[in-house]
């Protein structure tokens, strides 16, 4: 029997969502109900200083407010990242008894952005980590100090390739382009790369889209969910969404792109046909539901080049 297709929504409670994530999640939206396929919604969570209630609320109402739905996941607990640590502490145990991971006494600085979701532009790994090559002398010297490790994953040092179904094919040395990232913080905090690794597996995702800002982290996510014994998905990355030429991708910090203040200024109609004409779904900005975008949708209509707002969104 033909398997179904399972993609994912998987949004950050730490802000607002905004146009960029919007978009983002529209194109999972169409892709996987476009092939029959269900839909989860999981929060990833695991960063208890950012992620706040009244977000996670919003995050919910914003979707359901655009047309979007799921299948499972949110509101049940259990698809949330802070409540699933022992399955990432099973994972890490395994990786732990084949020598993938090591202690990392780097700053504090360097260890948080390692350990959150990279940027485009932003070396968030160091391929030289000094924590690597510490002798047994030294590492006990640095325990006894009293000071907690990060721990890393040991980046495989050969070429990782993987072929996007939108960008293409990816190839990368992950230990000696990207290095060795964190998949538990000194607090005890497991990290963005083994979470989301495991739980593509567990929860059986057969299809991640999402921002193009993630495709470095693609190779990696399928050679781990892979080391952990599990078949990886497919990926497919969209453009990003930028404050104009030149800048970088929209940021939670930009308020008035942020869905509170749109869904104040615009129909949802109207914002789901902009969001379509700006990635190339239509030829104009005439609103639109989610479903009838579905009738046609394919990603070779979609831009493979980042997009400039421009302009505000407009009442419909």
């Amino acid at each position: 029997m033909e398997q179904v297709p399972v993609g994912r929504f998987a949004p950050s409670p730490s802000g607002y969502l905004h146009m960029g994530n919007l978009l983002a999640m529209l194109l999972a939206w169409l892709d996987i109900r476009s092939r029959g396929g269900r839909l989860i919604f999981r929060l990833e969570d695991l960063d208890p200083a950012r992620s706040k209630p009244a977000y996670i609320r919003a995050l919910a109402e914003d979707l359901r407010w655009l047309g979007l739905d799921w299948d499972e996941g949110w509101p049940d607990p259990a698809y949330a990242q802070s409540r699933r640590t022992e399955l990432y502490a099973e994972a890490f145990a395994r990786l732990e008894e084949q020598g993938l991971v090591y202690p990392c006494w780097c700053s504090r600085a360097q260890r948080l952005a390692a350990a959150s979701a990279p940027a485009p532009g932003e070396p968030a790994h160091d391929p030289a980590c000094p924590c690597a090559r510490l002798s047994r002398k030294e590492r006990q010297a640095l325990e006894a100090a009293g000071r907690r490790p990060a721990w890393k994953l040991r980046a495989p040092d050969r070429v990782l390739s993987l072929t996007d179904e939108h960008y293409g094919l990816l190839c990368q040395n992950q230990a000696r382009e990207l290095g060795d990232c964190i998949v538990r913080r000194a607090d005890g905090v497991y990290a963005y790369q083994l979470a989301v690794s495991v739980d593509d597996l567990d929860m059986g995702v057969t299809r991640v889209v999402r921002g193009r800002d993630l495709l470095n982290s693609a190779p990696l996510q399928s050679w781990l969910i892979r080391t952990l014994g599990g078949t990886p998905p497919a990926y497919c990355h969209a453009p990003l969404l930028t404050a104009g030429p030149g800048e970088g991708k929209l940021s939670k910090r930009l308020g008035s792109l942020s869905t509170q203040v749109l869904r104040r200024e615009t129909r949802p109609e109207a914002l789901v046909g902009r969001l379509a004409w700006l990635c190339g779904l239509r030829e104009t900005e005439e609103p639109a539901t989610p479903r009838e975008l579905l009738d046609g949708f394919t990603w070779e209509k979609v831009r493979r080049e980042d997009i400039s707002l421009p302009g505000q969104v407009s009442s419909g």
